[in-house]
């Protein structure tokens, strides 16, 4: 039960319904088309483009930027879905700043890149907002696949292999589709129900039914699936989060932050979702700066960001490091969690200083307080449901290259497998490479 303290400190409506439809607003507008003309103009159409090699997903940048230079924005959509058709969405969250842009020649010329991701967006919802598809599906095989996940490595896998003429039966445990893009990302990347948006343009290549309400090790097994199908995508993300490891962990107020972000993300009225004055969110990757810029944006007083490491070694990038200072997020470095304290419902957070000597982080035993009514856990997650008789890597489904995993007939992707960065535009390109590979194994 809540403490008094609790009810009176975490409470909704601190904002208005005005200051609230300001603050989450589309971070990163739709170019219009004379911004578009003129950012492409920026592209110096490199022969050997080292953005291209910097994409996850190999989209042709200078094809697609020439394209949109010509006035043909959805050629240039279908350049870049070719590649990734998640575009639109990897667009808005992708973090170009360190991977296309960063790459780009301009950014090394003049520190200031083409806009790449932004094109992108700009394309992308030209061709969407036509409600055209512009693929169309293959001769059907007569082989059917299996895809357990409907977030981004499932839906690209899917996708791939609906268009190259195989049956699909996608599975998801949650009521909507879409995984991270619709429930783990920040709403002012996401506006105007995108995410879903997104989903419904791509299932009409046809070929694929998704079923919701069913997860792997409830209502599905891997036996079952492997006999019911011809071949089996897992793309079943990381549902459990990592504990503290701190006295008083379980205290009211303390959360997953992946939680929040989701009922965020899922909510029809942002002035009734509560948020506390004092806020602390644990962590250093994307997901601890979008549950602490969106608490501040909800009207929080004081947040902070604290990370056990330093500067550099946190997982969001210095671009969004940079967006949470502006928007009044304190970030603290080199502290970890080592007791949360209250009677209940916490009221105040105890942070102990770390060192790194040869890169092993130990405490220091110096200790500073927070106060803090809300908590937030971003320290990472883990596999939720691990599927008998594969192999695992780590703490992650052990796969190959082409994504095949240790069980003849099952393949893998996204957050669930080994290698790669847990990024959309990591998973679209291993839902899409295995789908391929799916596809080689099932033509022979």
């Amino acid at each position: 039960m809540a403490t008094s303290h609790q009810a009176s400190s975490i409470e909704a409506g601190r904002l208005s319904a005005a200051e609230i439809a300001e603050n989450f607003g589309d971070l990163h507008p739709q170019y219009e088309p004379h911004e578009a003309a003129v950012a492409a103009d920026r592209c110096y159409f490199c022969y050997d483009a080292p953005c291209m090699t910097a994409c996850p997903t190999a989209i042709d940048i200078p094809q697609f930027i020439r394209e949109i230079q010509a006035g043909h924005p959805e050629s240039a959509a279908k350049t870049i879905l070719e590649q990734n058709i998640l575009g639109g969405m990897c667009a808005r969250v992708c973090p170009t700043e360190t991977l296309c842009e960063e790459a780009c020649v301009r950014e090394a010329a003049e520190g200031k890149p083409v806009e790449i991701g932004r094109l992108q967006r700009y394309a992308t919802d030209k061709l969407m907002e036509k409600g055209v598809h512009p693929f169309s599906r293959a001769e059907p095989t007569g082989k059917t696949v299996a895809v357990v996940g409907a977030g981004p490595a499932g839906l690209s896998a899917a996708h791939r292999l609906a268009m190259l003429g195989h049956d699909v039966t996608v599975y998801d445990r949650k009521a909507k589709a879409g995984g991270l893009n619709e429930f783990g990302i920040a709403a002012y990347k996401s506006t105007n129900d995108f995410a879903a948006q997104e989903v419904a343009w791509l299932l009409q290549i046809g070929g694929i039914t998704v079923e919701y309400g069913k997860s792997l090790g409830a209502e599905l097994t891997l036996d079952a699936l492997k006999a019911d199908f011809d071949a089996v995508f897992l793309s079943i993300g990381l549902g459990g989060v990592n504990a503290l490891r701190a006295t008083g962990e379980d205290k009211g107020g303390v959360r997953d932050a992946v939680e929040f972000i989701a009922e965020l993300r899922q909510a029809d009225d942002l002035t009734s979702l509560p948020v506390g004055r004092n806020v602390v969110v644990i962590g250093g990757g994307m997901t601890a700066v979008d549950a602490a810029v969106q608490s501040k944006l909800l009207g929080a007083e004081n947040v902070t960001i604290a990370y056990r490491r330093g500067r550099d070694a946190m997982g969001a990038s210095r671009y969004e490091q940079d967006l949470a200072a502006t928007k009044g997020v304190k970030l603290m470095f080199n502290v970890q969690p080592k007791a949360i304290h209250g009677n209940g419902s916490c009221v105040e957070i105890e942070l102990e200083y770390t060192s790194a000597t040869d890169g092993t982080l130990q405490g220091t035993g110096e200790t500073v307080r927070l106060a803090a009514d809300q908590i937030y856990k971003a320290i990472g997650q883990t596999l939720q449901d691990q599927p008998d008789g594969l192999a695992l890597e780590g703490r992650k489904i052990k796969v190959d290259d082409a994504g095949r995993t240790s069980v003849a007939g099952v393949w893998a992707g996204g957050d669930c497998a080994s290698g790669g960065e847990d990024l959309t535009v990591t998973a679209v390109a291993e839902g899409r490479d295995a789908a391929m590979d799916i596809h080689a194994s099932l033509i022979g």
